[in-house]
């Protein structure tokens, strides 16, 4: 028999709606006395209305491959497993790598008052749950706005958010000092202004520190604050839960989770059915080296795959290395900031950008000219078939060819 706790008094009306597949409505807990009673919503929606990340659709980021994917010999990549034995060459000179290895979360999932720890254990032991978030939240009042704010430690939220939210050392830093961050419009809806602080009505009356905007990628969430500040203000713990299994049947997966957290038990799938494959293309190369992985893997689909979509080489970039993070060797034995396996290496490895001597897979200037090479020749500039066998020919995976579509959407939106 599955107990609950009883409901908290400041809960009310935070509620998640998966606006994308036009179903699904779960109530999270949310509004304190004095913020008002009426219910903030938390949307997911199509690539062409709502990039989110906490609860979104297409435009997911993408972070993971299952421990049991070990590509095939003819595979250009293995993922993210293993731990860095080496770095980038030194004198690269290459900047702009990920913060943090990024997560996609596939299922949103609430019961009334909150998820208990037990609740949050069941859904850990389900078959292919590699991660789980829970999250603090609630409606409060800020400089007199109404807004809906989720809580989290930095360590466990960040991966989840946005692209550029996570790689913001800026975002993040005011972050672990107690400050609110809020999207755009809601900082301009409650007159909000980078390090001034404000009044906050929510389960008590304090005044909280403005930390600046950043993209939260969830309609309706208007802000963040740490777990330790949250609980000050007294948000609902543990409203809800984002659940990350990336090579899990969603299907099966939503009546699992349901099933594990009991009766009443609210559960919304987030992934998309199929993942969009309208993405820009760079026509033109800049002049010179790259100074950044944004201008290297914009300007190698250019230069050594025209027609490819640079975003698809961020998003193998990021899921494979996090930007050069994870140089591998993975447990198949792929390395470098793209993982190929030195097998494939062998045939598609290149020097890059004016490089001289032997194409070297550690390099960056190297590696992602020589994805773009490999993805080109496997039909990427074909059209949607053709891409999808392309990113399937890197991965066999049909899940990783989602998860890179979804994940070049979101830098397509950003960049």
């Amino acid at each position: 028999m599955i107990r609950r706790r009883s409901l908290p008094t400041v809960a009310g009306g935070l509620v998640a709606v998966s606006a994308a597949v036009a179903a699904a409505v779960a109530t999270l807990g949310g509004a304190h006395p004095g913020a008002g009673g009426e219910s903030a919503v938390l949307a997911s929606a199509g690539a062409n209305a709502m990039p989110a990340s906490m609860a979104s659709t297409r435009a997911l980021q993408a972070s993971r491959l299952p421990a049991s994917s070990d590509p095939p010999e003819n595979s250009g990549s293995q993922g993210s497993a293993g731990a860095p034995t080496s770095t980038e060459p030194p004198g690269s000179g290459l900047a702009g790598e990920s913060a943090t290895r990024l997560i996609v979360p596939d299922v949103i999932a609430s019961v009334p008052g909150g998820l208990t720890q037990a609740d949050l254990d069941r859904i850990k032991r389900l078959s292919g749950v590699r991660a789980v978030l829970a999250i603090d939240g609630a409606q409060i009042t800020v400089n007199g706005a109404r807004l809906t704010v989720l809580a989290a430690p930095e360590s466990a939220l960040r991966p989840w958010t946005p692209p550029a939210t996570a790689a913001s050392e800026g975002v993040w830093s005011a972050f672990q000092a107690g400050h609110l961050i809020t999207t755009g419009q809601a900082a301009s809806a409650a007159h909000l202004t980078r390090g001034r602080t404000y009044p906050v009505a929510a389960a008590v009356r304090a005044r909280i520190a403005d930390g600046g905007t950043a993209l939260l990628g969830v309609t309706g969430v208007d802000g963040v604050v740490n777990q330790a500040e949250g609980r000050k203000l007294g948000l609902v713990k543990n409203v809800a839960v984002l659940v990350n299994a990336p090579a899990a049947d969603m299907t099966a997966l939503v009546s699992q989770v349901r099933t594990a957290l009991g009766g009443g038990a609210q559960v919304i799938r987030l992934v998309p059915v199929a993942a969009s494959t309208t993405l820009p293309v760079d026509k033109t190369p800049s002049a010179g080296r790259p100074a950044d992985y944004l201008e290297l893997f914009k300007e190698s689909a250019a230069a050594y795959c025209p027609g490819l979509s640079w975003t698809v080489l961020a998003a193998i970039g990021q899921i494979e290395s996090a930007d050069g993070q994870n140089m591998g060797p993975s447990t198949a034995g792929a390395l470098g900031p793209m993982q190929f396996l030195p097998s494939t290496w062998a045939t598609w490895g290149i020097t890059g950008f004016g490089d001289t001597g032997e194409p070297n897979i550690m390099n960056p200037f190297d590696a992602v000219p020589s994805a773009a090479r490999l993805l080109c020749a496997n039909g990427a500039t074909t059209g949607t078939a053709g891409l999808r066998q392309a990113i399937f020919g890197y991965n066999h995976a049909t899940w990783y060819v989602d998860e890179v579509l979804a994940l070049a959407a979101e830098y397509a939106r950003e960049y």
